[in-house]
């Protein structure tokens, strides 16, 4: 048996149901590194010792929500997510990709659809920072890219890897204004083939962490018509 070099990605595909699971397990396995579970304990174990590229996530599992589940990973590497669900509703699509997942298939899909979907997001190139030293300061915001973690008022928010993302990319270029589709390309990767309302939701959940007032945001302020900026005021330094 010849095995994979290191080089080849890592999937992990969490799914308690074993025909889905199986299906999707073996067709990938022709091109990529490849473990798969059947519930959320398994799956971060595995997580930990198998360290993915990508995780193809169920949104529901016996033991664990998918919601939960998205976020523990991501808050431990910037790995890629991509939901597997069977829910149509509007509101349902909206938690999925609050809940900081890059993409997200509705079942039943075909494995052509996971084929283009998966080398679409292994071929993106995530954001970074070309100074990780260098934290960004506005106001009583500290951003700290070396260690991916922010502060405001001296307490620490909890983000998504995406959040964080999205925060740091518009904050290293205050007061310049950015279209969603510049922020896709610029984050989520030219080859992004998701929804385009990706970016309003994380910019919603974003507020929903920093402002006090989310409809009167202080920090990101919408571009009427266009996008999005990080608002910069004489208060601003960087050190």
């Amino acid at each position: 048996m010849i095995m994979a070099p290191d080089t080849t990605p890592k999937i992990l595909i969490v799914d308690d149901d074993f025909g889905v699971r199986n299906l999707v397990y073996r067709f990938l396995s022709r091109k990529y590194q490849i473990e798969s579970a059947a519930d959320g304990k398994t799956a971060l174990s595995l997580f930990e010792q198998f360290n993915p590229t990508l995780v193809i996530l169920d949104w529901n599992l016996p033991d664990v929500n998918g919601y939960s589940l998205c976020q523990e990973m991501q808050s431990r590497t910037n790995v890629l997510v991509m939901i597997l669900t069977s829910r149509t509703d509007e509101a349902d699509k909206i938690k999925i990709l609050g809940a900081g997942a890059d993409d997200f298939m509705t079942k039943p899909f075909s494995l052509a659809e996971v084929e283009l979907r998966v080398e679409a997001l292994l071929r993106r190139i995530r954001y970074i920072n070309p100074s990780p030293t260098q934290r960004i300061v506005f106001k009583q915001l500290v951003i700290n890219p070396e260690g991916r973690e922010v502060t405001l008022n001296d307490k620490p928010l909890t983000l998504t890897a995406l959040e964080f993302n999205i925060l740091h990319f518009l904050a290293s270029h205050p007061g310049q204004a950015w279209s969603r589709p510049q922020l896709i390309q610029k984050i989520w990767g030219c080859d992004y083939v998701g929804d385009g309302r990706v970016v309003d939701v994380h910019i919603g959940q974003l507020r929903k962490k920093m402002e006090i007032d989310a409809s009167v945001p202080e920090f990101i302020k919408t571009v009427r018509g266009y996008g999005y900026k990080f608002e910069v005021s004489e208060e601003n330094t960087n050190s």
